[in-house]
C-alpha cells in the first residue's frame, strides 16, 4: 500500500480505520475515547444544555395568554398547593410581540432572544409528575423523579464518547449547586468515567489544575510512578471493573492539564465577541461567561455542556412578585442570543443542539390572594431548543386560553428526552445499560420522539 493511499483511507469514516480503532477501543471498555456506532445519522453531535433553576413562567416568556390578562381577578379552580381549590388569575405584567419573520409570540423579558426567534423551537406543552423542585430538577435531568438515575449527559457520554481524550465528554458549568445537588450531572450506576466534571465559575474553574511537580521531567515520573501504582492495584482485584474507568478518569485528567488552561483563557477572544456576550475583561463568573466557555468547549470536542443558571435560592421561583423574573432574564438574554449567533459564524449552529429548559412551570393564578407572584406547576411549562435538526420559527403544543391545561400535543419529559437523544443519533429505546438484573434506559418505558419539530 501507497503511503497516499494509506492516509486516505484512514481519513474517510466508515470505510478507513476509525471503525476497526473504534471496535477495539469498545472491546477494551474505552468506551469514553471512542464515539460508537450510532443507530442513525446524527443531526447534532453536541448538546449545549441551559437549565434555568426554580420553574421560569411559561405564561409570562413564551406562551402569551392576552385573555389570561383580560380576566386578571376572576377566580377560577386551581390545584390546591395552598389549602384552597380556587385562586384569582393573574395576568402578565409583561408584553408580548410577534418577532421574527416567523411571528413567534415572545416576551419583552428576552429582546435579544426575540431576534432569533427564527432559530427557535417554543415547546409550549412541556410537562412533569412532580410539583416540587428537587424531584421535578431531578426529572429534568435523569428522567427520574424519585430515585437518582444517570444523567442525560451521562447516557450521552456512555453511547457517544468523545473525540478527544483529554477532555471529559460531560461537563457542567455550575456556579451554585441546584437542587438535588451534584447528582443531577451524576453517572450513578454507569461507569464513573460518564459522570460530569463540575466547572465552578472563578478565577480555578478546576481544582487543582497545575501540578505541583517543578518540572517536566519531574511531572512525567510522577505520572509514570502514579500509573504503575494503579496497574498493581488493578492486577490484585481483577473482579473491580470501576478500575479501569477510574484509571481513565486519571488520564483525562492529565490531559485537562495541558489543554484546559486555555480553555478559560480568552485573552484571544475580540473585542467584538466579549461585548455580544456581556463579557468585560477579566469576568469569569457570569452567566455569559459560562455561555462563551460552553463555545470553546465544544469546539474542542466536549460532547456535553450544561449550564446551570444560579442554584437552589436566589433563582426563577417568584412566589412574592413576578417582577423578580426581569433580573433573571436579563442574567441569561443576551448571552444566549450571542450564543447563538457564535455558533452560526463559526459554523457550529448545524452540528449543536441547544437545549433551554427549567423544572417546571408556574400557576397562573396568584400564589396566595394579594400577591403578584406564582406557585410551581408541573400541568405545562415552555422551554425551547435550537440549532441541529430543530425546526425554527415554530411552536409545538398548545395550552388552553389561561395556560392551565394542555389541549394538543402533550410533551412529557420523556418525549423531550427521547427527542434529544434522536436528534444526537440515538433511539432511546436501545441506549440501555445492565444493572440490578434489569436493563435501564434514560426514558424508562416510556417517552417517544417528537418528531413534528424535526426540520
Amino acid at each position: 500500500m501507497q503511503r497516499r493511499d494509506f492516509l486516505r483511507g484512514c481519513a474517510v469514516g466508515s470505510s478507513g480505520l476509525f471503525p476497526y480503532l473504534a471496535l477495539a477501543a469498545h472491546a477494551n471498555d474505552a468506551r469514553v475515547l471512542a464515539p460508537q456506532r450510532l443507530h442513525h445519522e446524527p443531526k447534532a453531535r453536541h448538546l449545549i444544555f441551559a437549565f434555568l433553576t426554580g420553574g421560569m413562567s411559561h405564561i409570562d416568556t413564551f406562551d402569551y395568554k392576552p385573555r389570561l390578562r383580560r380576566d386578571d381577578g376572576r377566580t377560577v379552580p386551581s390545584v390546591d398547593l395552598r389549602g384552597v381549590s380556587r385562586q384569582p388569575l393573574l395576568g402578565s405584567p409583561f408584553r408580548f410581540r410577534p418577532c421574527g419573520q416567523s411571528g413567534l409570540m415572545i416576551s419583552e423579558l428576552f429582546p435579544h432572544l426575540s431576534r432569533h426567534a427564527d432559530d427557535l423551537c417554543v415547546i409550549r406543552t412541556l410537562c412533569t409528575d412532580i410539583v416540587e423542585h428537587f424531584q421535578a430538577v431531578l426529572a429534568m435531568h435523569t428522567g427520574s423523579s424519585t430515585v437518582p438515575m444517570p444523567s442525560l449527559g451521562s447516557w450521552l457520554s456512555y453511547g457517544l464518547g468523545t473525540r478527544n481524550p483529554n477532555l471529559p465528554a460531560f461537563m457542567v458549568l455550575c456556579e451554585h449547586l441546584p437542587y438535588a445537588g451534584a447528582q443531577v450531572w451524576d453517572s450513578h450506576f454507569l461507569p464513573p468515567v460518564h459522570q460530569g466534571v463540575r466547572l465552578t465559575p472563578g478565577p480555578q474553574p478546576i481544582p487543582n489544575l497545575a501540578s505541583p511537580a517543578r518540572s517536566a521531567t519531574l511531572a512525567e515520573l510522577e505520572r509514570m510512578m502514579l500509573r504503575d501504582a494503579n496497574e498493581m492495584h488493578a492486577r490484585s482485584r481483577p473482579g473491580d471493573l470501576n478500575l479501569r474507568a477510574r484509571t481513565e478518569s486519571f488520564d483525562t485528567a492529565h490531559g485537562m492539564m495541558r489543554e484546559a488552561p486555555e480553555v478559560f483563557d480568552l485573552s484571544r477572544e475580540t473585542a467584538g465577541t466579549l461585548r455580544r456576550y456581556g463579557v468585560e475583561r477579566g469576568d469569569n463568573t457570569s452567566f455569559a461567561w459560562q455561555c462563551l466557555i460552553a463555545r470553546r468547549l465544544i469546539e474542542r470536542g466536549v460532547r456535553t455542556v450544561e449550564l446551570i443558571d444560579t442554584g437552589a435560592s436566589n433563582n426563577w421561583d417568584s412566589h412574592g412578585d413576578m417582577q423578580h423574573h426581569r433580573p433573571k432574564a436579563r442574567r441569561v438574554d443576551q448571552a444566549l442570543a450571542a450564543l447563538i449567533q457564535d455558533l452560526k459564524v463559526r459554523g457550529l449552529f448545524d452540528e449543536t443542539l441547544l437545549a433551554c429548559c427549567t423544572e417546571f412551570g408556574r400557576t397562573p393564578w396568584t400564589d396566595a390572594p394579594g400577591t403578584r407572584g406564582r406557585n410551581h406547576y408541573a400541568r405545562a411549562f415552555s422551554g425551547f431548543l435550537a440549532g441541529a435538526g430543530v425546526r425554527g420559527g415554530m411552536t409545538y403544543g398548545e395550552t388552553d386560553d389561561y395556560g392551565i391545561n394542555i389541549v394538543r400535543d402533550r410533551c412529557h419529559v420523556h418525549d423531550l428526552h427521547a427527542t434529544m437523544l434522536h436528534l444526537m443519533g440515538i433511539d432511546h429505546t436501545r441506549l440501555t445499560y445492565r444493572y440490578a438484573g434489569r436493563d435501564f434506559r434514560l426514558t424508562d418505558v416510556h417517552g417517544n420522539v417528537v418528531r413534528a419539530i424535526l426540520s
